[in-house]
């Protein structure tokens, strides 16, 4: 693994992977969207803001991040079925304040923690205030819940949602109806790739080696880190065929 330039408060990108985007089902689309409004404007709850850091959150932010998480997991799912892999449905199920699913997919008994970006993201970021020394993920682990992940698997989405709901001047809502929702959802065209992966030993080498973008620190000269977060560049990690491989064994 390979650190980030840095200068000054500025950390760039030196390790990347182009996107190859593959089309994602009509069908997922609309279940994950379906899900995402549930969650973010309807009975679900999610945290206003992340782990260690500062900015609210509004329900079409949340939105956002839903839709795009949810996504990520149904398509990392649907690659590991067409390389014959075992894998349960993500957790559909929508939750009250206070209660999360704790493992994102489970492939060939081996659990998997996903983590969705846009298209041009090169980063697998982890929130440093979310994990101990040992890479155990704190909520979990205090919840009582699985704290240890065997993989954690970056899947970049095109189009980026934020950008489609600021261009629509609906990212500072908190009201939104549904087919306005779906009526921009749809006139897209989406996409995903697997950015890459690690495993947990990789992960404890990040913590130990202190792989970290501080909090306020500048991503790439431009977006500000609301809060320190651990990394690894994607062109430092692993393509999903060697992720299957594994799987295999």
């Amino acid at each position: 693994m390979s650190k980030m330039t840095i200068s000054g408060d500025s950390y760039m990108i030196n390790s990347k992977k182009v996107f190859r985007g593959i089309g994602i089902d009509d069908s997922d689309i609309e279940k994950v969207a379906d899900f995402a409004y549930k969650m973010c404007f309807g009975e679900g709850h999610h945290r206003n803001h992340r782990t260690g850091g500062t900015l609210e959150r509004g329900a079409a932010e949340k939105f956002c991040n839903t839709f795009q998480g949810k996504l990520a997991e149904i398509c990392l799912l649907r690659a590991f079925s067409a390389a014959g892999l075992e894998c349960a449905e993500p957790n559909f199920d929508i939750y009250g304040e206070g209660i999360w699913d704790d493992t994102d997919l489970v492939v060939a008994g081996k659990t998997v923690s996903v983590k969705s970006a846009a298209y041009f993201s090169n980063l697998l970021l982890l929130e440093c205030a979310d994990y101990d020394d040992s890479g155990n993920y704190l909520p979990n682990l205090v919840a009582g819940g699985t704290a240890s992940y065997d993989y954690y698997v970056l899947v970049r989405i095109s189009p980026d949602i934020k950008s489609i709901f600021k261009r629509e001047r609906m990212m500072w809502l908190d009201n939104i109806s549904r087919e306005d929702v779906m009526r921009v959802i749809n006139s897209e065209d989406w996409k995903y790739d697997v950015g890459g992966c690690i495993n947990h030993r990789m992960l404890v080498d990040m913590i130990r080696c202190k792989y970290i973008i501080p909090k306020d620190a500048l991503l790439n000269g431009s977006t500000r880190m609301d809060a320190a977060n651990y990394y690894v560049q994607a062109g430092d990690m692993a393509g999903l065929e060697k992720l299957i491989e594994a799987l295999r064994r």
